[in-house]
């Protein structure tokens, strides 16, 4: 390889570097740019959350390997357990965050308890069942989640953030509180990807007999991977709760399992950016499409389909794809 060819592996190297080496920061700057590239500020808040969402479902699916079609359980979970704490309890907002993702982390222990005992579509299947059981328990218990109109109420104006005091009804305050809370939630996600956890949760994906064999506990490293899963989804959820002012009994449907799949696989399972990429880009076919026809989900799930058949590894997969053959090729 000449000098010229050298030099341009070496810059694509050193633009490409940073990324993997910060990935967590990466997302982040998009996070704190996405306000001034997104139509509206709504729309921006929206892709911050569903795309926590989906980095915690994709901690379960991208990297060990489990495909649930039950998320909408630990999501919706965790909008309701914000929403009840704050409504019926009077507690603080970090009360109900917290108790939001814990509750994530109850129902995915219950869940996974007896879910990840199976294999495949048994795994997604029995996730499904369990998703559609808690639906229709929220349905019924009118008294604490208001049944099919939703749990209304969920109104936080004011936040005391280290003594300083933000008005949680102004969208761009709303906005900056929200980034930054998911900006940790991905930090802490990028530290357990990076820690010895998460080597062996890619081992038990890659060959579960040889984790095995080493003498990992394939078991505990599975229910282990689902409980963190269902804790970012439980955040995300009631982060849901905070910016809608309402939990909608609609966030435990199993259409909202089945959009945190599509988003995962339109930005790439398996990546640590591809979730976001994948919230940003249905988000944006959602607010564009739906513009022009009622029937906006028919384009959707055509898009949908095209990506699944021309691009499997998503957007972001894609482009690290085109990358990493685009230096192999300049460098040999």
């Amino acid at each position: 390889m000449d000098l010229i060819g050298a030099t341009a592996v070496a810059r694509g190297w050193r633009l490409w570097e940073p990324i993997a080496r910060h990935r967590a920061l990466a997302v982040m700057l998009f996070i704190a740019v996405l306000p001034w590239v997104t139509p509206y500020q709504a729309l921006a808040t929206n892709i911050l959350i569903y795309g926590l969402f989906a980095a915690g479902f994709n901690l379960l699916y991208g990297y060990l390997g489990l495909l649930s079609f039950g998320h909408a359980a630990l999501f919706g979970g965790g909008a309701y357990a914000c929403g009840i704490a704050i409504v019926r309890f009077g507690l603080p907002w970090y009360a109900g965050l917290a108790l939001g993702t814990l509750g994530g982390m109850a129902i995915s222990l219950l869940i996974g308890a007896l879910a990840t005992r199976t294999r495949g579509i048994y795994f997604a299947m029995i996730t499904l069942a369990f998703a559609q059981s808690l639906y229709y328990l929220a349905y019924q218990a009118q008294g604490w989640t208001g049944g099919e109109n939703g749990l209304r109420g969920v109104n936080v104006r004011r936040v005391e953030l280290f003594f300083l005091p933000l008005d949680f009804t102004d969208p761009v305050a709303r906005y900056w509180l929200m980034a930054a809370l998911v900006g940790l939630a991905l930090l802490a996600l990028s530290r357990i990807l990076n820690s010895p956890l998460g080597a062996v949760i890619e081992a038990v994906r890659e060959n579960e007999a040889r984790a095995r064999a080493c003498g990992y506990d394939v078991a505990a490293t599975r229910l282990m991977t689902f409980v963190l899963s269902g804790g970012f989804a439980g955040l995300a959820g009631a982060l849901q709760a905070l910016e809608l002012s309402t939990v909608s009994i609609e966030t435990l449907d199993y259409a909202t399992s089945g959009l945190v799949v599509m988003m995962t696989l339109l930005g790439g399972a398996g990546t640590f950016f591809g979730p976001f990429v994948g919230a940003a880009v249905f988000a944006l076919i959602q607010d564009v499409f739906s513009l022009w026809t009622v029937h906006w989900q028919l384009l959707a799930g055509a898009i949908f389909m095209l990506f699944v058949l021309f691009l499997p590894r998503g957007i972001w997969g894609y482009l690290l794809e085109w990358s990493e053959q685009r230096q192999a090729t300049q460098s040999s």
